[in-house]
């Protein structure tokens, strides 16, 4: 599809020219993104339909657990765990085994199909490794569910373990682009993240990758990341819309509208139409009453609350999807393609 030709295109035909197959270019992204206001009703329709097509009507949760908090070595300029964060969080060292089962109950409970160990740090020990592995395997024991863990910088022969012990996606977020990477963390860098999913994948494992929104970064920025996640086959992009924690570098900056957070989740789902995109962190701050909205691209949400702010409560989730005649997900999780659109 050249520039010219989608330029011409309707929302509904260049959606069209995606459940065909096309794959769209920058300057057709940063149409997405330049979308007039007027026109984003229509432009979210489009994106529903490719939604649809790939995911049905269905909801997909997953339950955050922070099992390590603060206390990191890492500068990334949004984060209130870094060491040049002086937000006022609790900070604990790793929790046990017995806690860590417990947060994977309470997703059970929370009809969360995904339970999400995320640790602090820039990277775990092997002993840190081999505690999460030892939980993994009672957690798919008892409650089999599935399983992304969150653990910063890792090692070939850690993520061979944590593949072995039955961890089915590993989240290492590449937050912006590679261009504007070195404006929010000096500490490590953004071929370091490359490098640490392309090493879960090796070891057998799925990728969860996705973006901050609202960080400073250009459209540009914004377009080259979701290039980049297409290319590196990540199963799930988590969309965040920067939360300005006070104590942070970011703490004064507020630059979204809901109806920029709105195309940048069309953005995404058109560029990575078969990916499962999840409305993550600051969706209640930046897109309040026009959530529901998010979930015609979107198709997946985090219930409860996040690493180091609150969410809103599972029951408006529930509510919320209810209202849309959406589903949450309580079985497996495979695409839906056999709803798509006739």
């Amino acid at each position: 599809m050249t520039s010219a030709t989608a330029a011409a295109l309707s929302w509904n035909e260049l959606a069209d020219a995606v459940l065909n197959g096309e794959t769209i270019d920058e300057a057709t992204c940063q149409r997405i993104l330049d979308c007039p206001n007027e026109e984003l009703l229509g432009l979210l329709q489009a994106a529903y339909r490719i939604r649809r097509q790939h995911f049905g009507n269905q909801v997909q949760l997953y339950y955050l657990k922070n099992a390590k908090s603060g206390l990191c070595p890492e500068d990334c300029g949004y984060c209130s765990q870094s060491k040049i964060s002086d937000a006022p969080i609790e900070k604990y060292a790793w929790l046990n085994e017995e806690r860590l089962l417990a947060g994977a109950r309470q997703a059970a409970d929370n009809q969360a199909k995904t339970y999400c160990i995320v640790a602090s740090g820039r990277g775990p020990t092997n002993r840190e490794v081999d505690h999460v592995a030892k939980v993994v395997r009672r957690i798919k024991d008892e409650l089999g569910l599935h399983i992304c863990c969150c653990l910063g910088l890792l090692k070939p022969e850690q993520a061979q373990t944590l593949a072995d012990a039955g961890v089915d996606r590993i989240n290492h977020n590449l937050n912006t682009s590679r261009e504007y990477y070195d404006k929010i963390c000096t500490t490590h860098t953004y071929q370091d993240r490359i490098d640490t999913l392309k090493i879960a994948s090796e070891a057998g494992m799925e990728l969860c990758s996705g973006v901050i929104v609202g960080m400073g970064e250009t459209d540009d920025d914004l377009v080259r990341v979701a290039g980049e996640l297409r290319e590196l086959n990540v199963k799930s992009i988590p969309i965040n819309f920067l939360t300005s924690i006070e104590g942070t570098p970011l703490e004064n900056t507020s630059e979204l509208s809901p109806q920029k957070c709105l195309k940048a989740l069309c953005l995404f789902r058109f560029a990575n139409p078969t990916t499962e995109i999840r409305i993550a962190g600051g969706r209640e701050v930046h897109l309040r009453t026009l959530q529901p909205l998010g979930l015609y691209p979107a198709n997946s949400v985090f219930v409860s609350d996040y690493l180091t702010t609150k969410g809103q409560t599972p029951s408006e989730d529930y509510q919320m999807i209810t209202d849309l005649g959406f589903e949450v997900v309580t079985q497996g999780f495979e695409s839906a393609e056999s709803e798509a659109v006739r």
